[in-house]
C-alpha cells in the first residue's frame, strides 16, 4: 500500500475514534451507497478509499469486498478520517503489484466543494475558521443555486449535500450518467457552473450580456437575499475605504464614482444599504438635464452593474480541483472533523453548523440512553442518508433491468 504524508489533525483522540467506528459509524448504508446495491459488486470492490491518520500518514488504494471487510479494516486501522475515490478496472489494493498504467479509473460521483473562505471578502460576522448561522446563509444559497441547476440543466436526481464539519459543504452526485463522465466532461460541467472564478472586490465582474439562462435564473434566486444578507447583515461597505475599494470598482461610470467618493467624504461611514441607495439617487441627480433616451441607456448599464455585483457576492464559487478529476479523493460522509469534533452529516438548505452533532455529545447520549443509537441526535441524519441510499439503489436496479431488457431486444 502507498503511504503519503498528510498534515496531522487535532481534536478527538484515537480512543474517541475507536468508539465512534465501533458503535456509531453507518458502515452498511455507506457501503450500499458507494456500491449502488446491497449486494457486493464491482462498484465497491474496485473502489479506492484512502485513510488519513493523526500521525500524519496517508494510506491510499484500500478496497473492500464486503460491508464486514469495510468495517473490520476501518476499525483496525482507526484513521482520523477516510476519503472516497474512483471505481477502477481492478481492485485498487492491487496497485503495488501491477503496472500503474494498468489501473484505470472508470467512474466516480461528480462532486462539488463550497467553502466559506470564498466569501471572506463580504462576510463580516465571522472570520477564519469561525462560522455562524448568519454567514452559513452564503452556503445555503450556494446549495439552492446548484440544486436547481443540477436538476433543471443536467437532469440529475440522486445527489446529496454533506457538511464538511467546519465551514463548507460537499455535494455528491450519484446518478449513473454523472458517475460515468470522463475528466473533460467533468471540466465542462465545472465551466458551466463556475461563473465567479474569483471574488476580487477591486475588480468588476463584467459578465457578458444578455445573461445565459442559467445566470438569469441564478440572479432571480439570489436577488431577494442581497439586501438582507449583504447590505444589512454583513454590511461589508460601511467603512468608506472598503466601499471605495470593493463597491465602486463594480460601477461603469467614472464620473459617478468620483461623485460618490465626494458624497461619502462629506457623510462618513454610511451603511452599505445607504451607500447602495446613494448610487441610484446620485446617478439620478447627475442626469437630470439629460434626454430620456440617454437616461434610459445609462440606468440600464447601471442596473447591469448592480446585477453583476449581486452575482459577485452571492453566486457559489467552486473548488475546481475537487470536481475536475475522476481520481480526486474527498472525505466520506459521517467522518469526524478532526478540529471541531463535528460529524460530517448530510444536510439540506435549512441546516446551520450548530445542528451538527459532535462526537463528544453522541458519546454522552449513548451513555445515558443505554447505547441506543436510534435515541441519539445522529439518528435523524442517518434516516435522511438511508432514504437517499434507498433511492439510489432502487433507481440503479431499475436502470440495470432496463439495460438487460434492451440487450435482449437487440438480440431479437
Amino acid at each position: 500500500m502507498t503511504m503519503q504524508s498528510a498534515p496531522p489533525g487535532n481534536g478527538p483522540s484515537a480512543t474517541d475514534m475507536q468508539y465512534y467506528y465501533q458503535y456509531l459509524y453507518p458502515f452498511k448504508p455507506v457501503f450500499h451507497w458507494l456500491n449502488h446495491s446491497p449486494k457486493p459488486g464491482r462498484d465497491m470492490m474496485h473502489r479506492e478509499l484512502a485513510m488519513a491518520f493523526r500521525s500524519g500518514a496517508y494510506k491510499r488504494y484500500n478496497s473492500f469486498d464486503s460491508v464486514q471487510d469495510f468495517k473490520a479494516q476501518i476499525q483496525r486501522a482507526n484513521p482520523d478520517r477516510f476519503e472516497i475515490g474512483a471505481i477502477y478496472n481492478k481492485p485498487p489494493r492491487q496497485m503495488d503489484s501491477i503496472l500503474k498504467a494498468d489501473m484505470k479509473p472508470l467512474e466516480k460521483e461528480v462532486v462539488f466543494d463550497i467553502d466559506m473562505d470564498d466569501y471572506d471578502s463580504y462576510r463580516t460576522c465571522c472570520s477564519g475558521a469561525n462560522v455562524c448561522s448568519k454567514c452559513w446563509k452564503f452556503i445555503s444559497l450556494a446549495m439552492k443555486v446548484l440544486n436547481v441547476s443540477l436538476e433543471e440543466d443536467f437532469g440529475y436526481t440522486d445527489y446529496i449535500w454533506v457538511f464538511s464539519g467546519r465551514r463548507g459543504a460537499h455535494c455528491w452526485v450519484t446518478d449513473k450518467r454523472a458517475r460515468q463522465l470522463n475528466d473533460i466532461q467533468r471540466r465542462n460541467v465545472l465551466d458551466y457552473m463556475n461563473v465567479v472564478r474569483e471574488r476580487n472586490m477591486s475588480k468588476r465582474l463584467n459578465l457578458k450580456r444578455p445573461y445565459h439562462p442559467h445566470l438569469v435564473r441564478s440572479l432571480d434566486i439570489l436577488k431577494p437575499y442581497f439586501v438582507e444578507i449583504i447590505l444589512r447583515e454583513q454590511n461589508p461597505w460601511q467603512e468608506d475605504e472598503a466601499a471605495i475599494q470593493g463597491l465602486l470598482p463594480g460601477l461603469h461610470d467614472k464620473v459617478l464614482i468620483e461623485i460618490l467618493k465626494k458624497h461619502w467624504k462629506m457623510h462618513e461611514n454610511r451603511t452599505s444599504e445607504q451607500k447602495w441607495s446613494d448610487i441610484d439617487s446620485l446617478a439620478t441627480s447627475q442626469l437630470k438635464h439629460q434626454s430620456a433616451l440617454k437616461k434610459s441607456d445609462y440606468f440600464n448599464k447601471l442596473r447591469e452593474c448592480k446585477e453583476d455585483l449581486v452575482l459577485a457576492t452571492l453566486y457559489p464559487k467552486l473548488d475546481v480541483e475537487v470536481t475536475k478529476q475522476t481520481i480526486h479523493l474527498l472525505k466520506a460522509p459521517f467522518c469526524i472533523h478532526p478540529a471541531t469534533g463535528n460529524v460530517c452529516v448530510p444536510i439540506t438548505e435549512n441546516f446551520t453548523p450548530s445542528d451538527a452533532p459532535k462526537l463528544i455529545q453522541l458519546q454522552s447520549e449513548m451513555e445515558t440512553n443505554g447505547n441506543r443509537i436510534e435515541s441519539t441526535s445522529l439518528q435523524p441524519f442517518l434516516d435522511q442518508f438511508q432514504q437517499f441510499v434507498n433511492q439510489v439503489t432502487k433507481r440503479e436496479l431499475a436502470s440495470s433491468k432496463r439495460e438487460r431488457e434492451d440487450e435482449l431486444n437487440d438480440d431479437f
